[in-house]
């Protein structure tokens, strides 16, 4: 049976599992669960993931979702996928599991409430928290720094100094990538300080094209309709285009 992927390409760990498993030529059926539309809350999903959040996968009987795990459990259970994402060698295999840990206690604690009470929240509707942003804010330039200064230390152009990437590489640089969102000058505030994070996400982009770019078409839409929102509400009103919900055709 062709293992079926349940995504929404508008989430970051669902992009990661989508390109990993193009880039490896992994015969799968993508299931789009839209979470604008909530989705991914209605019971008919709850049978898939009890928890209701994407990705998740099917392969068989076989039921899995948390993107990590989806991650490794395609890296070991499709043959012909290169050891660079997940190597057979125990030391260089904990130490992608390291950088996975730290990913879920830190920079996604920062990238997703940042963007989502900076951006998204009004899009769907949602009242924006300045408290909550305040606070992902402070994480996400922490994980920023650490990236900077030491899962990308060294010669490699990938983390752990690598020269290929990893599954860690593409799960942490699609959680980066949200940031696409933002307005430009807050992402370049953000961005800007870290070139090495920067260099390293074109890194992982060149090694995964034309995947990379295809799979965030999506997102690239809706920066570019954001955009568009934000300069018509600055000429129109002289305000912000976060005072009133937008028209839920932004978000895919």
């Amino acid at each position: 049976m062709v293992l079926k992927v349940y995504a929404d390409r508008m989430s970051q760990p669902s992009r990661a599992v989508i390109i990993f498993c193009k880039m490896n030529g992994i015969d799968y059926e993508e299931i789009k669960v839209h979470i604008s539309k909530g989705q991914h809350l209605t019971s008919e999903f709850a049978e898939i993931n009890p928890m209701k959040q994407l990705p998740a996968i099917v392969d068989g009987r076989f039921k899995l979702f948390e993107s990590h795990a989806i991650l490794i459990y395609l890296a070991c259970a499709f043959p012909g996928v290169a050891d660079h994402w997940y190597p057979a060698d125990v030391s260089r295999r904990s130490r992608i599991h390291s950088v996975l840990d730290w990913h879920h206690s830190n920079l996604r604690r920062g990238a997703a409430p940042y963007v989502f009470n900076t951006t998204i929240a009004p899009v769907l509707g949602r009242p924006l928290n300045p408290q909550a942003a305040a606070e992902a804010e402070t994480i996400l330039t922490s994980s920023l720094s650490k990236l900077e200064s030491f899962w990308l230390k060294g010669n490699g152009r990938f983390l752990l100094g690598g020269n290929q990437p990893s599954i860690a590489d593409l799960s942490l640089v699609c959680e980066i990538m949200q940031l696409e969102v933002l307005d430009e000058k807050d992402r370049a505030r953000l961005l800007d300080p870290h070139k090495k994070v920067q260099q390293w996400i074109e890194n992982t982009r060149n090694a995964t094209s034309p995947h990379f770019d295809e799979v965030h078409k999506v997102l690239m839409k809706a920066k570019e309709q954001l955009q568009y929102q934000r300069l018509k509400a600055a000429k129109n009103e002289g305000g912000s285009y976060m005072k009133k919900p937008l028209p839920s055709r932004i978000w895919p």
